[in-house]
């Protein structure tokens, strides 16, 4: 019995041999790859990330990689072969490169989004889509009714927190917020039976963005495939319902959303740049994304920010509190650029994005062998290392919707409320998060 244990102990040392023998000398075949690990087969470095998400330091499996190898290097993490990069004139020819890098992701994502998803659109369907919401959210109408649904939304979600059971958690009862306010802009539904159904349903669906890719039931992923499939039915079912009204009447219809911008892309018939019904529905509901996942983590981690930081309360209350008298003194309206033009409170939404670091990382696929940094690049003024919306082409459209909604609820809260957080903190996997969803107790500021 022992010699045949002896002889799987030496096989596997064999094998682990083998393993990085052939690694070593599949990177110098490769020519100037970054130096790098690819760690343990079929796991590579996965675990050392997994475990650094999850400790006080999230950034020291980067720190250490960058200590031995430099700025870009190569790991193995999720399955994937990947060159990292922590180089901010790297990244910003990353992501302004569209024709030499395109979009990539863990294959549990790719499965998710599916063969039409934004993700995978080539640059001239991309940029079409992405200039008719830009356009959309731009429009001074259009500013006008988010800036009123935003408010709604945010002083009943506020006002509820006082009369539920303390402690309330914040990264859950946020959702009650960016959800609602995100499906409104992106297909006009309201309060009622097909929100709850949505925001049920994404639920499950948003669990599967990172998880083992394994496809057949129980699992996660099938779990997520399975509920992506039932609302884009219900989808589905509103944009054709929609693209009939516009046919009806030859496109003399209202813009009140994303799905009625969609429906009036002018391509050709039969075109593969032609947004289908089908195409519509399903980045719709990719689109509902940063209401379940960013936006609620941002809000999240800016009262958290707050909280163990004083005197940038203070700074951001009085700011507000100046706001708030003058809009009473005038009995005016708030508007989109009364918010905007907040620089404190926007300072804090910049320092919160650069902070938890939301967006934890960027994928890009080369198309092909490509050198960026020959030699030194020289040190400029800049600021590529701050990016919380991505760059270039694929810049998020929606950056400024998000910028006021957080500045929103920041005055909300601030002007009304007071709160008490208990300890917590971040964790970085498989998104960022708090550990324990940042229990508050919060009350009026005139209790």
């Amino acid at each position: 019995m022992e010699w045949i244990m002896g002889v799987c102990v030496l096989i596997g040392i064999l094998f682990m041999s083998w393993w990085f023998v052939w690694n070593k000398k599949n990177d110098v075949a490769k020519g100037k790859i970054p130096k790098g690990n690819s760690g343990w087969p079929l796991l590579g470095e996965t675990l050392d990330y997994i475990a650094s998400g999850y400790s006080s330091n999230p950034v020291s499996f980067l720190e250490k990689r960058k200590s031995l190898y430099g700025n870009v290097f190569k790991t193995r993490i999720l399955g994937s072969n990947l060159i990292v990069s922590t180089e901010p004139e790297v990244n910003k020819v990353i992501l302004q490169n569209q024709a030499n890098f395109i979009p990539a992701y863990p294959k549990s994502i790719r499965e998710l989004m599916g063969e039409q998803s934004i993700l995978k659109m080539n640059s001239t369907t991309h940029k079409k889509v992405h200039t008719l919401i830009a356009g959309f959210l731009r429009s001074p109408q259009c500013k006008a009714r988010i800036t009123k649904d935003i408010e709604l939304t945010v002083k009943q979600c506020l006002a509820s927190w006082t009369h539920q059971i303390q402690p309330i958690y914040v990264q859950d009862q946020v959702k009650k917020i960016t959800f609602p306010v995100l499906v409104k802009v992106l297909m006009s539904v309201g309060p009622g039976e097909d929100l709850d159904f949505l925001y049920r349903e994404f639920a499950q669906f948003i669990k599967g963005l990172i998880c083992i890719p394994l496809k057949f039931p129980g699992t996660t992923l099938y779990k997520s495939l399975k509920a992506k499939e039932r609302m884009v039915k219900m989808v589905r079912k509103i944009v054709e319902e929609r693209k009939k009204v516009v046919t009806d009447n030859n496109g003399d219809v209202a813009v009140n959303d994303v799905v009625d911008v969609l429906l009036r892309d002018k391509g050709e018939a039969n075109s593969s740049s032609r947004l289908s019904p089908e195409m519509i529905s399903q980045n719709i509901i990719e689109m509902m994304i940063p209401g379940e996942e960013t936006l609620p983590t941002a809000m999240t981690t800016v009262i958290k920010f707050l909280t163990d930081s004083p005197l940038a309360l203070y700074r951001l209350q009085e700011e507000n509190m100046e706001l708030k008298k003058l809009k009473a003194n005038s009995s005016d309206d708030y508007t989109w650029s009364d918010y905007m033009s907040l620089p404190f409170t926007q300072n804090v939404i910049s320092e919160t994005l650069r902070m938890a670091n939301i967006v934890n990382g960027i994928w890009r696929k080369s198309v092909q062998d490509i050198e960026i940094k020959g030699e030194k690049i020289g040190v400029v003024a800049s600021n590529n290392h701050y990016a919380p919306f991505g760059g270039g082409p694929r810049l998020c459209p929606g950056l400024e919707l998000s910028r006021l909604e957080l500045a929103i609820f920041l005055h909300h809260l601030v002007t009304t409320y007071s709160w008490v957080a208990e300890k917590d903190e971040i964790v970085y996997f498989p998104t960022v998060k708090m550990k324990r969803k940042l229990p508050i107790s919060v009350q009026p500021l005139n209790a």
